[in-house]
């Protein structure tokens, strides 16, 4: 199995758990818990800032003894919007599920921003369509560039079945502003129905003898997380099974600019 597929446990507490020492890398740490009525999800964010997703679920939600509420509404994630909380370096949260619930912790490095707490409603959160014919997808920028964090950029695709996304490849991984940024990405990948199937595939640019530093091809089932270190990304949805996946980004500057890849690049003028 490749190293960059992250297997999130069949159960329920924290499923999934990435690290940037786990990963192998500087910024983007995940965390997915599935919790059951009645249990509950906690933690420090430390020297990190962190973005809660309700993906699916309802769930009281509290930090430093404030109490923010019932917070979640969609009970899948192919429909409507989700509830989010964004914590700042030095916070404590806690989630108890009211349903089930599925809750995404997304985090990266602090830099003494000061931002405050904020809960980040559905009718916050802007949408676009993005491509066109069968490499359209449908976009929802939960923390998005121009919304006040940190280091922290997370947005939520879904790709209709048969389709591609995150396409034509593109990559940020080099730190070459303003041409390109340097930036770590997770992916947690859904399938509807859950029993489908999708492909991604995480690659560099050939050498001059056409060898690839990274070519890792690899089989998505519902649940799975793909770590992107560097390279192209992009992923193809099934006949029949409509893909979900919810974006991690970090690096060491705030945007994101990406470089397409120079061979397929005249599909974005076709």
């Amino acid at each position: 199995m490749s190293k960059l597929l992250v297997k999130a446990n069949k159960g329920h507490g924290r499923v999934a758990h990435v690290t940037p020492k786990s990963a192998g890398w500087t910024y983007v740490g995940f965390d997915l818990h599935r919790l059951k009525p009645g249990e509950s999800a906690s933690g420090e964010t430390k020297d990190r800032e962190v973005c809660l997703v309700f993906v699916t679920g309802k769930g009281k939600a509290s930090t430093g003894g404030k109490d923010l509420g019932l917070l979640g509404e969609r009970m899948s994630p192919f429909e409507g919007k989700p509830w989010s909380v964004y914590l700042p370096e030095g916070s404590d949260w806690s989630v108890t599920a009211d349903t089930d619930l599925e809750l995404a912790v997304c985090s990266a490095p602090g830099l003494g921003g000061g931002l405050p707490v904020r809960v980040i409603a559905p009718d916050d959160l802007g949408q676009e369509t993005r491509g066109k014919g069968t490499n359209t997808r449908y976009v929802t920028n939960i923390l998005p560039e121009g919304k006040p964090a940190d280091s922290l950029l997370v947005v939520e695709v879904i790709t209709p079945g048969g389709h591609t996304s995150s396409y034509p490849p593109h990559k940020h991984d080099q730190d070459n502003l303003p041409a390109e940024s340097y930036l770590e990405e997770t992916y947690y990948h859904r399938l509807n129905p859950p029993q489908g199937f999708a492909f991604q595939r995480v690659y560099t640019d050939a050498d001059a003898d056409g060898g690839r530093a990274l070519d890792e091809a690899m089989a998505i089932e519902d649940g799975d997380v793909v770590l992107v270190p560097k390279g192209y990304h992009p992923c193809a949805a099934c006949h029949g099974y409509d893909l979900y996946y919810l974006n991690v980004m970090a690096g060491p500057k705030r945007t994101w600019k990406f470089h397409n890849a120079p061979e397929h690049e005249w599909l974005m003028k076709a």
